[in-house]
Formats: C-alpha cells, sequence, structure tokens
C-alpha cells in the first residue's frame, strides 16, 4: 500500500503502461494486430528515444501515479534489445512512481536468437515473460505461420522458467483440422511445462487477415460450432482439474497468478499506451479518456520527434460508451462485475427484465453481494450475452 502523501494508484483496478513494439520478423496468418514486418534493419534507436518521450508526454498528462505494471506488447517486443526494454522501463519510473511490486512483462516468440536474450530482459527488470508458443506440433505451427518448432518452443520455456519468477505461454485450439482427441493430449503436454498461468485462444478468424481469405475462398477447415463448443468445454474441464481455472475467457491461472496488467483492462482500470497503435484509458479532469496513437511505425516516429507524442485520438467517453465497456471488459472475468460500478460509470441501471431473462435462462447470476457474472454455459455465448444487457 502506497504511504501517506505517495501518488495515486489511479482506480481501485490500479494503472499500467502499455509499451508497443510493432515489428515481426513474419506476419501470422491469423493476426490483426498492429504489426509490421520489415526487411531493412529498424532503426532501433530512434525509436527508443521516442518511445521515452512518449512516456514523458503520458506523465505530463496524467500527473503523479504509482505504476502497477508494465507490459511489452506487440508485434514481438523479444526483437527489441535489452538495452531499449531498460530505458523504457527507468523512462517509466523516472516518469511516474513505479510500484516496488510492479508486475512487467515482456511478450516474446520462442525463437532460439530470442530465448538467449532473457538473461538480459530480467537484468533489464523484466519479471514475467509471455511467450508465443500456440502449438506443440510441428506441422500445426507451419500452418499457423509461426517460424519457431515444438521443441525450440519447450526449450525458450525453460530458460524463462531459469531466469523469471512468473512466465506464462499461449496456444490456439480449434485449428483448422484439428481433433479434439489430440487437442487433449496437447494440452495435457503443455500442462507438464507450465508455470502458473496459461493463455488458450481458440481461433477466431478476424477481418483482414490472411485466414479470413482463405476461409472465404474455401480452402480452410474450420470446426463446426458443436465441435468448437466442445473444444471450449474440454479445455475448462482439464484446466479446472489441474488447477488453473479460467478466470478470464481465454486465460486461466493458479490463485494469485493472474496477469496483473491484463486485470486492470478487464477491471476498467487507466492505463498510458505508448507506441505505434497503442490505445490507452485515463481520467482527465473528470472525464474518462480514449487514446490511440499512430499505427504506422514512420508516421509515429515523425509525430513524436515534432510534437512530443504520437496521439491521433483522445475523446471523452460518453457515459453510454463507459458503461457498455464495462460490461464488453468485465464480463470477460469469471469474477464478474459490480452491479454499483456499472451503474456508476454508466448512469443507469442494467434492465431489470432482461437480467431476469438471462438468469432463468442459465446464462448469468447475481450473487448476493452485488455482482453480476456470466455463468459458465453463458462463456460460449459471451458476445450475445454482454450485447442484450448493454442495449
Amino acid at each position: 500500500m502506497a504511504n501517506a502523501g505517495a501518488p495515486p494508484r489511479g482506480s481501485e483496478a490500479g494503472f499500467g503502461v502499455y509499451v508497443h513494439w510493432p515489428f515481426c520478423l513474419a506476419k501470422c496468418p491469423y493476426c490483426d494486430f498492429n504489426s509490421h514486418v520489415r526487411h531493412e534493419a529498424v532503426d532501433e534507436a530512434r525509436h527508443r528515444d521516442a518511445l521515452i518521450r512518449e512516456i514523458e508526454h503520458r506523465a505530463a498528462l496524467a500527473g503523479p501515479r504509482i505504476v502497477d505494471s508494465i507490459f511489452f506488447g506487440g508485434g514481438t517486443p523479444s526483437l527489441m534489445s535489452a538495452r531499449t526494454v531498460g530505458a523504457a522501463i527507468e523512462a517509466i519510473a523516472a516518469s511516474f512512481s513505479l510500484a516496488p511490486d510492479a508486475e512487467i512483462t515482456l511478450e516474446a516468440n520462442p525463437t532460439s536468437v530470442e530465448a538467449g536474450r532473457f538473461r538480459g530482459f530480467r537484468a533489464a527488470g523484466v519479471n514475467r515473460v509471455s511467450i508465443g508458443v500456440q502449438a506443440l506440433h510441428d506441422a500445426d505451427l507451419a500452418a499457423l505461420g509461426r517460424r519457431h518448432s515444438a521443441a525450440e518452443a519447450l526449450e525458450a520455456l525453460e530458460i524463462a522458467r531459469k531466469n523469471f519468477e512468473r512466465f506464462s505461454f499461449d496456444l490456439i485450439y480449434a485449428r483448422p483440422g484439428q481433433a479434439l482427441a489430440s487437442w487433449r493430449a496437447e494440452l495435457e503436454r503443455a500442462l507438464s511445462h507450465a508455470g502458473g498461468h496459461l493463455s488458450l485462444y481458440q481461433l477466431t478468424i478476424e477481418p483482414g487477415t490472411m485466414f479470413e481469405r482463405l476461409r472465404d475462398a474455401g480452402r480452410l477447415e474450420l470446426p463446426s460450432p458443436d465441435l468448437s463448443r466442445d473444444f471450449f468445454d474440454a479445455t475448462q474441464a482439464i484446466m479446472e482439474k489441474a488447477g488453473l481455472p479460467a478466470y478470464e475467457v481465454s486465460n486461466h491461472a493458479a490463485p494469485g497468478e493472474e496477469s496483473r496488467h491484463n486485470l486492470v483492462y478487464w477491471r476498467s482500470g487507466e492505463w498510458a499506451g505508448v507506441g505505434p497503435g497503442a490505445h490507452g484509458r485515463l481520467i482527465l479532469a473528470g472525464a474518462r479518456r480514449a487514446q490511440a496513437v499512430e499505427r504506422d511505425p514512420a508516421a509515429w516516429l515523425d509525430l513524436v520527434e515534432r510534437d512530443g507524442h504520437g496521439l491521433v485520438e483522445d475523446v471523452a467517453l460518453t457515459r453510454e460508451e463507459q458503461g457498455d465497456e464495462f460490461l464488453l471488459m468485465g464480463l470477460r472475468l469469471a469474477e464478474g462485475v459490480e452491479i454499483a460500478r456499472f451503474e456508476a460509470a454508466a448512469g443507469r441501471s442494467l434492465d431489470a427484465r432482461r437480467v431476469e431473462t438471462l438468469r432463468a435462462e442459465g446464462m448469468i447470476e447475481v450473487t448476493a453481494q452485488g455482482r453480476l457474472k456470466v455463468a459458465p454455459q453463458g462463456f460460449p455465448l459471451l458476445d450475445a450475452v454482454v450485447a442484450d444487457l448493454a442495449a
């Protein structure tokens, strides 16, 4: 807990800083993130200086805050040098106030070269890594556009275990042509290498991706809706039995091992976003503001060097927008949301008839403590449940 007179933590959900590194070695066919493949060398010193300037700009906007978490995302942040990562952490600590127990996470790809950098990242201040494994079968990795093998992934996990107090890794399931029995065996194998956290994403076809084009051309074999539900149910059962239940629809953890940074998002906390394509949410002068940064790395560099920041959007959210976002993010969590906090954000009450209908259908639960939660059978239909409540 902060001492008397210390900077505030922002909202009760905490305050975080997100740092976006937009470059990748290749574009995965399922990815719709702001990532860019560059065949020429990246001017890392120039990007490092620009990140520091943006951090200083957000701190000037936000005022004194205690930072509970830092997250380096991308793109592929593990392509950065440890020097750049360390410089960003130092800038955040100097511009804000870094909590002594702050969670500092870096996303990494498990190629042998990047895994070899883990020791440097740890020395720079990173205390948690999230590794994009995605599959433990080489053929499926190739189909997903990944540049590592299953053996390299497992080696990277062992290096992470030796260098970081906490680590997580991602897997994608319901992949093209994947059998349910194969996924069960793969997940059990993954658990034998896991720490306290796993992110398990059911494949979705995002607009503008290569997978969307392949699906539309009839060249992508996807599981049926019934089989997709079987994948989801099997995943929940296996993870529950292993002691890593879902605390969010796609994230599983042992108690106390949840991603603190992502909880800032899902609990409608505040965070500053820096780097190309980053988003942020800051409460300034009593208004919750949505901020977005220029997506194109070259244009972002020009803006930061000219203006000291790359913000291209900074707007106050309406009460309706705040309420919708609160439900969209918070109902992803197994803990659900506080109804009173929703009402304070949205300036309205939930529609009692809709709540009662969804509860009668077994989609949601309302606790005696005033929390609204999506029931287990409602999670596969989460988008529809949220849309119904937000209407």
